[in-house]
C-alpha cells in the first residue's frame, strides 16, 4: 500500500460532545484510578475529567475520519493503524457539563522504516470559545510506503529527550489482564478490534488482542498524579509520548519515573512504560506540570 503526503493541511469538520459525570467516572474506572477529584460528586468544586479522557473525546473523529475530511487513501489502509505518538496541552482540566466542540487539521505525513506517520491536530473548545486542550495524535501506517519525502515536520511538537542513562526515582509494576482490554473499550468507549477481537488482530499479523496504548499512558498517568502532587490533576500542561512496544493481556507493566526537573516553565516529569518482556511499550514520556 502506498500514500503520498498531499493531505498535509486538509481541514477536519467539527466534532461536538459533552462531558458527563459518567464519562468521566467511566473513564476513571477504565484505569483503575478511585481518584476523588473523578469520582466524588460531593466535591465543592464538582468533578474534573482524568487528564487522558481528551484522547477518550477525539476517538469518533479519528475511527470515522472519512466523515470529518476527504482523505484519498483506501478506507483498508486504516487497517493497518497503530497508535504511536502523543502530545496532548492541556489549556484547563475538563469538567462536567462542558460543552466541547473538536476541530482539526492533518498537521504531517512521515514516512519512516516500518511505515508512515500520520499526525492529526484536534485543538478543543468551550462554549465560549477558550481552548481546553490540543491534541496531537499520530498513527503508524505499517507497511505503508509514503512515496514523497513527506511534509508537515515542523508543524507537530518535538518528542522529548530521555534522560541519558539508566536513572530512576521510582517504579511501580502494574497487571494487564486480558478483561482489562474489554474494560478500557467499554468505559473509555473507544471500540477498535485489534483490542478485542483475537480474530481480527491474528488477521493483520499480531499475536493476540493487545492493551490499547493510551490505556498504558493513562495508567502511567495515574501514577504520576497520585506520587507526585497529591492526587491533584489539574496542574498538568502536557502530556506526551511515543509507542514502542507491545502490552499483550494477561501480563503486566512497569511504570518508571526517570527524572523530575523544575524550572521556568514548570516541573518536567520524564517517564517510561515497559512491557512483559522489559521492552518500552511507552518511550519518551513527558508530563509537564504547573509549579
Amino acid at each position: 500500500m502506498q500514500i503520498t503526503s498531499e493531505a498535509v493541511g486538509k481541514k477536519l469538520k467539527d466534532y461536538r460532545t459533552e462531558i458527563t459525570q459518567r464519562q468521566i467516572s467511566n473513564y476513571a474506572a477504565a484505569v483503575s484510578d478511585p481518584n476523588p477529584f473523578y469520582l466524588d460528586d460531593e466535591r465543592k468544586d464538582g468533578l474534573i475529567a482524568p487528564p487522558t479522557l481528551a484522547a477518550a473525546l477525539t476517538w469518533p473523529i479519528i475511527q470515522n475520519i472519512y466523515d470529518y475530511v476527504d482523505l484519498e487513501y483506501p478506507p483498508e489502509i486504516l487497517f493497518q493503524l497503530v497508535h504511536y505518538s502523543e502530545h496532548l496541552d492541556i489549556h484547563r482540566p475538563l469538567r462536567e457539563g462542558d460543552g466541547i466542540t473538536i476541530s482539526g487539521e492533518v498537521a504531517a505525513v512521515i514516512p519512516g522504516e516500518k511505515g508512515t506517520h500520520v499526525v492529526f491536530k484536534l485543538p478543543a473548545y468551550d462554549r465560549t470559545g477558550n481552548p481546553v486542550f490540543t491534541e496531537y495524535i499520530g498513527g503508524m501506517l505499517r507497511g505503508v510506503k509514503c512515496l514523497d519525502e513527506g511534509k508537515g515536520l515542523e508543524n507537530i511538537p518535538v518528542p522529548a529527550v530521555p534522560p541519558a542513562g539508566e536513572t530512576l526515582l521510582w517504579e511501580t509494576a502494574q497487571p494487564i489482564t486480558r478483561e482489562a482490554c474489554y474494560i478500557y473499550e467499554g468505559c473509555a468507549d473507544v471500540p477498535f478490534p485489534i483490542h478485542t477481537s483475537p480474530a481480527f488482530a491474528r488477521s493483520v499479523g499480531l499475536p493476540d488482542i493487545i492493551y490499547y496504548g493510551i490505556g498504558t499512558l493513562a495508567h502511567a498517568v495515574r501514577e504520576m498524579v497520585n506520587r507526585e502532587v497529591a492526587a491533584d490533576p489539574s496542574p498538568i500542561r502536557t502530556i506526551s509520548c511515543r509507542f514502542r512496544g507491545m502490552v499483550l493481556p494477561d501480563s503486566f507493566i512497569r511504570i518508571q519515573l526517570q527524572q523530575r526537573s523544575t524550572g521556568p516553565a514548570g516541573t518536567t516529569l520524564l517517564f517510561r512504560v515497559l512491557n512483559q518482556e522489559g521492552r518500552e511499550a511507552v518511550s519518551s514520556g513527558c508530563l509537564i506540570l504547573d509549579t
